[in-house]
């Protein structure tokens, strides 16, 4: 694991909970520049998805399993666009706050996975 990419993931994602925490507590939806928001973090979730999968290639072993590893890595992967497509379904503070809580999700899947790795 690269941990400045662990690293960087997780300030992001904070970073997007706490701006559309803010959106949420103004009773805004979601706009247009939290989509983009959510594309940078999304983008970083995936360059950590294509490293675990490249080391995992290179034949390095996470310290706690490869399947629980794979696993978080396709959560986080998954985790903020799921978090955009709710959000656009529900048009109202609550799809900022849905993205909110995925940002701070993806945080936490990112500490898990660098626990995971053992590094």
């Amino acid at each position: 694991m690269l941990v400045a990419l662990t690293v960087a993931t997780a300030v992001a994602a904070l970073l997007l909970a706490a701006w559309c925490g803010w959106a949420a507590w103004r009773d805004q939806p979601t706009k247009d520049w939290h989509f983009i928001g959510m594309g940078v973090v999304a983008l970083l979730a995936t360059a950590q998805l294509v490293v675990g999968i490249v080391q995992l290639a290179r034949g390095e072993q996470p310290e706690q399993g490869t399947v629980i590893f794979v696993a978080y890595l396709l959560g986080a992967f998954a985790c903020v666009p799921a978090a955009g497509f709710m959000s656009l379904a529900e048009r109202t503070r609550w799809g900022s706050l849905t993205v909110a809580a995925g940002g701070f999700v993806l945080a936490v899947l990112q500490v898990r996975l660098y626990d995971i790795w053992g590094a």
